[in-house]
């Protein structure tokens, strides 16, 4: 009894100066806020869209309190990107794929560039996604932040960068997937350039950005010093383009359009089924032998030219049609039970619908239910990484414009009741 007694006093007195060390927090939550890797993190979000927003909301899954400044009447441009609608809300949920763990404070940043800077003071670290200079010409670049939070880590979004020819463009996904070659080698082989069903390039950009920010603080425990990243899209979607980039680079060969295809493995596609596609890879020999087998296409296992899988790709045009006649006899369902133990990869191309159906997807629980603020329950998917111990997933739903704007002035700065009335009614913050 004595000995459980001092364990659980120990442990509560270990996790109370976890909480006393903590300083730049308001409170320290639970047991589950210790065990989030970035409970001790606060960031200041100034971002807007998708690219910068999924940054922050990875950070925001790991524990890092996420502080979304927006602009007062409006907010972020992506809450009335719709239909559809969270129910009885003109909140789009394309907001709410991007959004969770997240307070919102409204702030004016021009006339409310003093409130940054103190908040500035008291987080780790300041995101942004506005056009190159825009901020600084409001005292809010770089340089003006490290100097009254020199410890801050400054992390940059943009098109493409902040020097060269494109440098004040407005960057948008597609965009930065045109010029960057996305759109070229994406599509039937005979059709048009096709752009991928969803930004893929922010969604790059922003994984990108939250491993630089996860360097720069690491860093800075060493060095004790904040520092400014820049990402940006099309160097995000011109270094995404790995082998195709590397063909072009060091063997001068020209990208084209597969389709479902792969230019260097054959089988590798989408083939027509009785009622739909079934997707099939093999990345080896043995694997093909086994497709073969599994198929009864017993004709072809003793063909030569198709021995190995240069002579596959050389020989794509006489080995493909056959396997897609074949393909075309049973249905999805049929040819996963045949599948069924394989040792190459394989699976239907799902509609939405299906993909949460999935039993794979449920099993992983990707899903999640979460209270928002109207009273609905809405849905979002869930974090796709775990850990053995780390805490991360989606803990709250997105946040109503300014809902959290007397909270932290309150908490955070220390303002008082009249002074936040008075900031109100001369509209600096809403």
């Amino acid at each position: 009894m004595m000995f459980t007694f001092l364990s659980k006093w120990i442990r509560a007195k270990y996790l109370l100066n976890i909480c006393s060390f903590n300083n730049r927090r308001s409170f320290c939550k639970s047991t589950e806020d210790y065990r989030s890797p970035l409970s001790d993190v606060r960031v200041l979000d100034l971002t807007r869209i998708i690219a910068g927003p999924y940054c922050t909301m990875i950070l925001g899954d790991l524990g890092a309190e996420i502080l979304k400044v927006e602009r007062p009447g409006s907010g972020d441009e992506a809450r009335k990107w719709g239909p559809p609608f969270i129910e009885g809300t003109q909140e789009s949920v394309y907001f709410l794929s991007v959004n969770r763990n997240k307070k919102s404070i409204c702030i004016d940043l021009k006339k409310g560039k003093d409130i940054i800077y103190e908040l500035a003071k008291k987080c780790d670290v300041l995101i942004e996604n506005y056009v190159p200079g825009k901020l600084k010409d409001m005292g809010l670049g770089y340089e003006d932040i490290s100097k009254i939070a020199p410890h801050i880590v400054y992390c940059s979004l943009t098109g493409y960068g902040y020097e060269g020819p494109y440098a004040n463009r407005p960057g948008y996904d597609v965009i930065a997937a045109s010029i960057g070659g996305l759109l070229h080698i994406t599509g039937e082989k005979n059709g048009p350039p096709c752009k991928v069903g969803v930004a893929v390039t922010d969604l790059a950009t922003g994984l990108y950005a939250h491993g630089a920010i996860l360097t720069a603080l690491y860093q800075r425990k060493k060095s004790n010093k904040g520092q400014w990243i820049q990402c940006n899209l099309l160097a995000t979607q011109v270094a995404s383009l790995i082998n195709i980039g590397s063909n072009y680079l060091n063997a001068g060969k020209k990208a084209v359009r597969w389709g479902s295809e792969h230019e260097s493995i054959v089988p590798y596609e989408a083939f027509p089924t009785k009622d739909g596609y079934m997707t099939v890879g093999t990345g080896s020999d043995t694997q093909f032998l086994d497709l073969l087998k599994r198929m009864q296409l017993t004709e072809l296992l003793k063909c030569d030219k198709f021995k190995n899988n240069q002579a596959r790709v050389e020989k794509r045009d006489e080995l493909l049609p056959l396997l897609r006649k074949e393909f075309k006899k049973r249905s999805n369902k049929e040819w996963a039970l045949i599948f069924e133990g394989a040792s190459f990869p394989y699976g239907p191309i799902n509609t939405i619908g299906q993909v949460f159906e999935d039993p794979q997807i449920k099993h992983m629980k990707m899903v999640q239910e979460l209270e928002h603020s109207t009273g609905n329950r809405v849905k979002v998917v869930g974090p796709p990484v775990t850990y053995s111990y780390a805490v991360n997933k989606a803990r709250f739903a997105p946040p109503m414009l300014g809902q959290h704007t007397d909270d932290i002035l309150k908490n955070i700065l220390d303002y008082t009741n009249d002074e936040i009335q008075i900031l109100k009614k001369n509209k600096i913050v809403q």
